[in-house]
């Protein structure tokens, strides 16, 4: 249920609605959860417009974008991680409608502590929100 953060200058993304959708489904699907209401409603991707005159780089280039995806611990492996940044890359310079912005899109992949993700009022461990995925998996086959 990752939690990504994007920050660029404003007026970077003209749709920052489908931006923050397209963001939150790619890395879902990257992770490989099951497609729940848990895991559907819980992967969120917020867009942040900072005023060019707030961030640079060494040179004063303000045109970066910084994206941040919070996991639960271990829900990346390595080809999992380079698929995410590759992806998110992507789709962050196919949002804005410039291929070059692929060259200056930084992702930071960073993990909750065990007990450290937040959900319904409780930090839970990477074991509750298995056993709750299971749970939810279990009532939807019930369903049907």
């Amino acid at each position: 249920m990752p939690m990504i953060d994007v920050y660029a200058a404003a007026g970077t993304f003209a749709d920052k609605h489908q931006l923050a959708a397209d963001l939150a489904n790619a890395v879902m699907v990257v992770e490989g959860v099951p497609d729940i209401p848990m895991f559907r409603q819980n992967t969120a991707a917020f867009v942040h417009e900072l005023a060019a005159d707030s961030l640079s780089n060494v040179d004063g280039d303000h045109t970066y974008v910084r994206v941040q995806v919070l996991t639960n611990t271990g829900a990346l492996d390595r080809d999992k991680q380079l698929a995410v940044v590759e992806r998110l890359t992507r789709i962050v310079a196919a949002a804005a409608g410039d291929p070059a912005l692929a060259e200056r899109t930084w992702v930071l992949l960073t993990e909750a502590i065990p007990g450290g993700w937040g959900l319904k009022g409780h930090a839970h461990t990477n074991d509750e929100l298995v056993n709750a995925a299971r749970a939810q998996i279990a009532e939807l086959q019930a369903r049907s």
